[in-house]
């Protein structure tokens, strides 16, 4: 992937050695604590994965062989023969990379290699706890993702324990305490509000729960917060109509549309308030509609492989939601993530409105997510990050991942990098001036996010 001599030297030379922060990701703090061995590969590769999943649907294999109850063996053949048909997908280029990285295997992984492939690894993994993972991969600092009522008890093993110096730290994300529609949304409440020792009978008591479990996730070195969005809205309204919402939900009544927007417009913004008086980040992930294949989440529930694009996504209203807390210096830091890369341009241009001198890059256009983390879309969103604002403070690459192997997705983030700026290099679009070009590469593969998170790590 790196197609030119600059590009080359770039990687080599500047950061193929360079530490991993991942900073959003959704691994379970409970296998890190009580640092798990997987038996084969299948649990390893396959437990949880929506990609791969849905690459085995659209190749025809059933169901039992996918999330069912089929031996591990044969769900394995059905991937490796899945796989040789996902040319192009990056599911091709990260499945060998994990295979060379961290079980040495250089081959193809087809149906007709599965069963060597299938040996090489489960040897291997008799050796390979997630720990030794993680340290091999060169992480420093992990954030994972994390309710408000969570009890963070894996996290603090982990702190405490002093054979592994790799910090987990709790990531905030409160959706479940956004989400006034959701048919469990008082069974919920009830849940935060046993966990925070307060009576949730109103919106000032929602708001006061939330703020004390936002010190307690604090005092687990918590500083980075995370909101899942069908898209960042405005719809501004009064104290008393918003509590009058949040009351006629408490009693059991249906809320409308508009009235949904309303109350979420209004804890959106209390929540950022808090968030800039905590320095804490905050993340905005939208633009995807969900479970769209109503029989499969009846049978298998969210996050199996039913989500797409959504192409609805005002800027007009996500403007005008940064706006509202500007104009009372409440604005914290932001990381804008869109899953439509349309939107590209928008996030860009709607950053400029907004940077200041509280933070380099106060306002971020997040790395490249989810259906666009291929070649293309790290590209697209690099190239329109350089177009229209500053390449050099940007923080970077996540995993966003369930699986300890993919870490290597740094890796591939980091070749298409320096392929870039390599290529403009080569063009005669930059300066042939390795030291200053590399140091952009380093700061954008580790040292932006250091500096922007204020994580307790030193910049190399």
């Amino acid at each position: 992937m790196l197609t030119t001599e600059a590009a080359v030297r770039l990687y080599h030379d500047y950061c193929e050695h360079m530490p991993v922060l991942d900073y959003h990701c959704h691994i379970n703090p409970q296998e890190i604590a009580k640092n798990r061995r997987f038996d084969n590969i299948t649990q390893l590769w396959l437990g949880g994965d929506h990609y791969k999943w849905r690459q085995m649907r659209s190749n025809g294999i059933d169901e039992y062989y996918i999330t069912g109850a089929a031996p591990d063996r044969d769900k394995f053949q059905k991937w490796a023969e899945t796989l040789e048909k996902a040319i192009g997908n990056p599911l091709y280029h990260w499945s060998h990379l994990e295979l060379q990285r961290y079980f040495g295997y250089h081959g193809v992984l087809n149906s007709k290699t599965a069963e060597e492939v299938w040996q090489l690894c489960n040897e291997k993994l008799k050796d390979m706890p997630v720990r030794d993972i993680i340290k091999q991969s060169g992480v420093t600092l992990i954030c994972t993702t994390d309710d408000p009522i969570d009890s963070l008890e894996w996290h603090k093993k982990i702190a405490e324990d002093p054979g592994f110096d790799v910090q987990v730290l709790p990531a905030w994300r409160p959706d479940k305490a956004m989400n006034i529609e959701k048919p469990d949304y008082l069974d919920y409440l009830a849940k935060l509000g046993a966990v925070s020792n307060v009576d949730i009978r109103d919106f000032s008591s929602l708001k006061e729960a939330l703020r004390i479990r936002m010190s307690y996730f604090k005092s687990h070195g918590c500083s980075v917060s995370d909101h899942g969005l069908d898209f960042v809205m405005f719809y501004p309204a009064p104290e008393e109509e918003v509590a009058g919402i949040f009351a006629k939900r408490l009693d059991g009544s249906t809320i409308t549309r508009e009235e949904q927007l309303i109350f979420k417009t209004a804890f959106m913004q209390f929540m950022a308030r808090e968030y800039r008086q905590n320095n804490w980040v905050m993340q905005l992930h939208y633009g995807c509609k969900r479970d769209n294949n109503a029989a499969a989440y009846a049978k298998l529930g969210p996050d199996t492989g039913y989500d797409c694009i959504n192409n609805y996504a005002p800027a007009s209203q996500m403007a005008d939601f940064l706006n509202s807390l500007e104009l009372t210096g409440e604005l914290p830091k932001i990381v804008l993530y869109s899953l439509n890369p349309n939107d590209n341009e928008a996030i860009g241009t709607l950053m400029g409105c907004f940077q200041s001198s509280d933070a380099i890059g106060k306002i971020q256009h997040g790395s490249a997510w989810w259906f666009n983390d291929h070649k293309t879309g790290m590209t697209q969103q690099l190239v329109s990050l350089a177009n229209l604002g500053l390449l050099g403070n940007f923080i970077g690459m996540l995993t966003d991942s369930r699986s300890f192997l993919s870490y290597t997705r740094h890796e591939y983030f980091r070749r298409i990098l320096c392929d870039l700026i390599g290529r403009w290099m080569e063009d005669g679009e930059l300066p042939t001036d390795f030291d200053g070009m590399g140091q952009i590469v380093k700061d954008v593969s580790y040292n932006n996010a250091v500096r922007y998170f204020n994580f307790d790590l030193k910049a190399v």
